[in-house]
């Protein structure tokens, strides 16, 4: 055999179970997309209305839906607990001594 064809086999034999879990594992059935597209529809989305606004209108309903299951609609993750250490310095004066003020 040619090395390019075994180059090739090896790399296909090597990359099949890849390919195997690059697969997701989480998939909706129709029901569940009829369930979502029925909520919609009830928080004011028409899917059978040629609007010119359409990502505008689905997102608005889908911030509804959001709201009445109690999530977050803005930004990413949590909300930021804490307060702001604005005009304190990073480093004390004791840390910085230690780190650069050598005998």
């Amino acid at each position: 055999m040619k090395t390019s064809l075994k180059s090739c086999l090896l790399a296909a034999a090597l990359l099949t179970p890849m390919m195997v879990w690059a697969q997701g594992g989480s998939t909706i059935t129709r029901a569940q997309v009829r369930d979502e597209l029925i909520e919609l529809e009830h928080a004011g989305y028409s899917p059978a209305a040629a609007s010119p606004y359409y990502p505008a209108d689905i997102q608005a309903a889908e911030a509804r839906v959001a709201v009445a299951h109690g999530n977050a609609v803005s930004g990413y993750g949590t909300g930021a607990n804490g307060a702001s250490d604005a005009g304190r310095p990073a480093v004390s004066k004791g840390d910085w001594r230690a780190m650069y003020d050598h005998p």
